[in-house]
């Protein structure tokens, strides 16, 4: 492909990007094909000589799309969104052709100094420490890794990092609806599964300080060594928020890492209304959240933040003589702030966004998904066969089918099937949790381009449904 072949095919792509985001309505939202459909469409060797672009796009057309499940359609109300905008596209496509590896400031100073300024950025929006230090990670999960990794290296002194773990045995503690990533992470530290303790929840789903402090103590005891604590601002399964303030007292107290989880919630921050729900939080040693999860950037763009830096980089910084630099010391080299090495261009697309939305227009967008989700909420309080199962957070709504003859097995069965018809039906697309053995059906309004006539919609289709349930 030359450049002017690349030319005209570009212009291609980006009309059918334009064609597909203008008419993704009428796709179904979740996809419909069977397990190895589209393995079975695609020739088992690559071809001998070249294919032309616009073959790419038909068979884009004919053998991927029946295969996409579409987060960007305005009924995908699945776990959490994974959130996309013109802006950020336009930046991933720049993004893209500049093609930088921007590993170190010499690298690209550009990058390493326009991802420094986002994080300040961020940081003013949100109402977060001026203090703090910022980097850009690609996921939560890899964020809470790097948390739980400098948290090792800061109690056993940066031993572990040179002589492995020895004898020493450290603990993480989590509330039972805490992440999964956090399970994964204690695995890949070298910490262990057993070492990761469940802390007690409320009937808010809420972490107990109180179980929290008890079981810390009750280890320090049998001389294990607590290493981190990690807090959640927003449950996945029901947008729950621990007791933060209460929670960082305990960690001061007994000198404890404590990291906090706010990977979709952090993005609501931004609201001035909802900044209570993180009082305590300049008490913590690390923070992360999700600008591709609900601040329309899309994936991956993980903001990461730490109070002190050098925690960061006595974990990570790794110096062999070819990455040596005359600016050593002078700039952030952002490959010691994290686990990989090399590091795409991420700031140029959530600075794309952050200028073309602006606060007010950001701030705006929030506000509107959070009022769809209060109009469920009202909806779902006035139904007679319909409760909620957990008080409404934000923009989520965790709800089910009820009828009073029925037992919680059966309700479950009936919540289950209501689900499964209303994805297999192509019109909408949703997720489910359970809470006290009660099978809920989740729904979160926040893609991007939601109205509410597409509430309004889906809640039409989940009653049709309901009305038909024959278990």
């Amino acid at each position: 492909m030359d450049k002017k072949t690349f030319r005209e095919n570009a212009h291609k792509a980006v009309d059918w990007v334009a064609d597909y985001l203008e008419n993704i309505e009428k796709f179904p939202v979740k996809s419909q094909v069977a397990p190895r459909e589209i393995f079975d469409q695609i020739p088992d060797s690559p071809p001998n000589s070249q294919e032309e672009f616009d073959r790419f796009l038909e068979d884009l057309d004919e053998k991927i799309m029946p295969g996409i499940t579409h987060w960007q359609h305005p009924n995908f109300h699945a776990y959490f969104p994974g959130n996309s905008s013109y802006p950020s596209i336009l930046g991933e496509i720049i993004t893209s052709g500049i093609a930088a590896q921007c590993m170190i400031w010499e690298t690209s100073p550009a990058a390493a100094e326009l991802e420094e300024k986002m994080m300040e950025w961020l940081k003013e929006l949100m109402d977060l420490p001026a203090d703090w230090h910022g980097v850009i990670q690609d996921t939560a999960s890899t964020a809470t890794l790097a948390a739980i990794l400098s948290a090792r290296e800061k109690v056993s002194n940066q031993e572990i990092n040179k002589r492995g773990f020895q004898s020493r045995q450290l603990r993480v503690y989590c509330s039972s609806e805490t992440h999964s990533s956090i399970d994964k992470a204690v695995k890949i530290a070298g910490i262990g599964s057993e070492n990761l303790i469940k802390i007690d929840v409320n009937d808010s789903l809420e972490m107990t300080p109180e179980n929290l402090k008890s079981d810390i103590q009750t280890d320090i005891a049998n001389g294990f060594t607590p290493c981190c604590v990690v807090a959640t601002l927003g449950t996945t399964s029901t947008l729950a928020f621990d007791p933060l303030d209460e929670i960082s007292r305990v960690c001061k107290e007994l000198g404890v890492w404590l990291h906090v989880d706010a990977a979709y919630a952090g993005s609501a921050f931004i609201l001035p209304e909802y900044r209570h729900l993180k009082r305590g939080l300049e008490k913590a040693n690390s923070y992360v959240f999700n600008p591709h999860k609900w601040l329309m950037v899309n994936f991956d763009c993980s903001a990461y933040f730490v109070k002190d830096k050098t925690d960061l980089l006595n974990t990570f910084s790794i110096l062999p003589e070819y990455l040596k630099t005359q600016t050593q010391g002078n700039v952030n080299n952002y490959r010691d702030w994290g686990i990989p090495l090399g590091r795409r261009f991420r700031a140029l697309k959530l600075w794309f966004v952050l200028r073309s939305y602006g606060s007010e227009g950001l701030i705006n967008l929030l506000r509107k998904h959070c009022e769809l989700g209060k109009w469920l909420e009202a909806q779902i309080n006035d139904h007679p066969n319909f409760e909620l199962v957990t008080p409404a957070a934000m923009n989520m709504v965790v709800f089910r089918w009820v009828q009073s003859d029925k037992t919680t097995d059966e309700l479950n069965k009936d919540n289950s099937h209501i689900l499964h018809t209303v994805n297999a039906s192509g019109k909408a697309f949703l997720s489910h949790t359970k809470v006290h053995e009660k099978y809920a059906i989740r729904l979160v309004a926040g893609q991007t381009n939601v109205q509410q006539a597409h509430i309004q919609k889906v809640w039409k289709l989940i009653n049709e449904t309901a009305e038909n349930v024959k278990i």
